[in-house]
C-alpha cells in the first residue's frame, strides 16, 4: 500500500469501538467511534492489511491482560512538538503514571505543561501511545479526549487503581 492510501477497521473493545487506521507500513490512528456515529459512514473492508490484523491482535492482548508493550510501526499526523510529546508518552511504563508537569519537565520546558496538555490531547493514537498514563500533578484524573470513564477504566486495568479509587462511597 503506498503511503497516501488509507486502509481501516472497526474493533470492537471492552471500551466501545476503535477504529484503526493505516497509510502505508505505519498506524495513523487509533480512535474510539463516538456513541451515535452511523457505521454506515465507517464501512471497513472485508479484507484487513497484516498490519490491521497486527494491530487488532495487540490491542486484543492489552485488553486480555496479557500485553504490556506494543510494537507496531507507528506515523501520526501531527506537529514537531506533537511528535516529541507523543514519544514521550510513549516512555511511560505499563503501570505507571506520570504528571503533566513531569512530562514537560522531561522534554526540557516547565514552562511548556499547557502545550503538553494539549499536545496529550490531540494523540491520534489512543492506547497505544497511552496518552491516559498523564495525570494531574495532585493526582487528579484530569481530562481524556475518549472520556474520562475511559481513562479511569484504563488505568484500573493497568493496576494504577484500584476500584475504591474510582467508585468512593
Amino acid at each position: 500500500m503506498a503511503d497516501n492510501e488509507l486502509d481501516f477497521c472497526l474493533m470492537d473493545s471492552p471500551l466501545g469501538q476503535i477504529k484503526i487506521v493505516a497509510s502505508g507500513d505505519f498506524l495513523t490512528e487509533a480512535e474510539f467511534v463516538a456513541e451515535g456515529t452511523p457505521l454506515t459512514e465507517l464501512t471497513a473492508p472485508s479484507v484487513l492489511s497484516p498490519l490491521l490484523q497486527e494491530c487488532r491482535a495487540q490491542l486484543t492482548a492489552y485488553f486480555s491482560g496479557h500485553l504490556k508493550v506494543f510494537d507496531l510501526p507507528l506515523k501520526p499526523r501531527g506537529t514537531d512538538f506533537q511528535q516529541e510529546v507523543w514519544r514521550g508518552l510513549q516512555e511511560i511504563p505499563f503501570g505507571k503514571t506520570i504528571s503533566y508537569l513531569t512530562l514537560s519537565k522531561r522534554l526540557g520546558n516547565v514552562k511548556a505543561i499547557r502545550a503538553v496538555g494539549h499536545a496529550n490531547g490531540q494523540n491520534p493514537l489512543a492506547i497505544i501511545v497511552p496518552c491516559h498514563r498523564v495525570i494531574g500533578s495532585d493526582g487528579s484524573l484530569t481530562g481524556y479526549a475518549g472520556g474520562l470513564w475511559r481513562k479511569k477504566w484504563l488505568l484500573q486495568h493497568e493496576g494504577v487503581l484500584l476500584q475504591k479509587e474510582l467508585f468512593p462511597d
